[in-house]
């Protein structure tokens, strides 16, 4: 059987015109799997019952099963999800208090930019994941919603190096932003990256507005060298002249992500370095204090720390945001919790 999301929606009403089927009932099956939140052809009762069963002998509508959920206290939830080949992803639900929620999801199975404070690069790469793969960690997550809420919000932060796997990654954004599709707007969409040139000149002539975040982390490449073994091949320099191109093409602000890591590159020079760095670039940097990951080295600055790094940012003029941490409880750094249970 077919893995019914690998499907786009065109290539869906394709199948249904080959088979003989009016092109209308792609559009109640659509409703029913991505705002209905169905898990079983059956369950679409507006349908033939001959088709539900021919559909059911062809697709699999769900190709993952669900390995582990956890909860915070916060609201955030963490799933861990098996593959059809046994493989194991994962992927986050936040919420806020408004039922609006944004899905953090997972674009390979493990990462080969091995950064050196991150759990997933600890066990390297296995495989891209397809785009249905990336799309079902949606709707997966959906389906521990409430009817009040809705994913209203995408962050490509799991697992993985998203610019590396551009062919799944971009035909899946494509089918969940659409209306017929999860409805999750453009500019709602942020793919973060640790900065690989070639991949955000890609994103950036595909045309679409997504969001930019990069992962700088440091402001000298001798640093950054050793916390992101690409900046060897893609030096600070270069990802900028990319990031640069972004905004020209897109005219989106570009965030650039900096993980604070006691002792290491949280002292006021590398705040003063990074003001340099970004001074006349239109642009965010979140600043982000390391979530520990037993098995490494690395831990969190203090919250004075945290508060003085942000304000020599704020000073030299650069807008700054301080993420919360939330979901640490639950292993939520990210491959936490794939470790933890395969």
């Amino acid at each position: 059987m077919q893995p019914f999301l690998q499907q786009t929606y065109e290539t869906w009403r394709t199948w249904l015109a080959d088979h003989g089927l009016p092109k209308y009932r792609a559009g109640q099956v659509w409703r029913w799997v991505f705002q209905k939140r169905a898990t079983d052809f059956d369950q679409m009762t507006d349908l033939p019952k001959a088709l539900r069963e021919e559909l059911a002998q062809h697709f699999r509508l769900f190709a993952s099963r669900e390995v582990a959920y956890s909860t915070s206290d916060d609201g955030t939830a963490k799933l861990l999800l098996e593959l059809s080949d046994g493989q194991r992803i994962e992927c986050v639900l936040l919420r806020d208090n408004k039922g609006n929620c944004t899905a953090c999801v997972s674009t390979q199975v493990g990462c080969a930019m091995r950064c050196a404070f991150c759990a997933t690069g600890l066990d390297g790469v296995v495989r891209n994941l397809t785009s249905g793969e990336i799309v079902e960690q949606m709707l997966q997550l959906q389906q521990h919603l409430t009817d009040e809420e809705r994913l209203g919000n995408l962050v490509i932060m799991g697992m993985g190096e998203p610019l590396a796997n551009l062919d799944g990654l971009l035909p899946a954004l494509d089918t969940v932003t659409t209306d017929e599709g999860l409805a999750i707007g453009k500019r709602r969409v942020t793919i973060s990256t640790v900065g690989l040139p070639p991949g955000i000149r890609r994103l950036t002539d595909h045309g679409s507005p997504y969001h930019l975040a990069i992962s700088l982390h440091a402001t000298e490449d001798r640093l950054r060298d050793e916390l992101i073994p690409a900046n060897r091949k893609y030096d600070i320099a270069s990802v900028l002249e990319a990031a640069d191109y972004y905004f020209e093409q897109t005219g989106r602000r570009v965030t650039y992500e900096y993980v604070l890591l006691s002792g290491v590159n949280d002292a006021d020079e590398d705040a003063r370095r990074l003001v340099s760095l970004l001074r006349g670039r239109t642009a965010w940097v979140n600043l982000i204090p390391y979530n520990p990951v037993p098995g490494l080295p690395y831990r969190t600055p203090s919250l004075a720390t945290t508060a003085r790094f942000g304000a020599i940012l704020n000073e030299g003029g650069l807008t700054v945001r301080t993420r919360h941490r939330k979901g640490d409880r639950i292993d939520a750094a990210c491959g936490q919790l794939r470790r933890v249970k395969s």
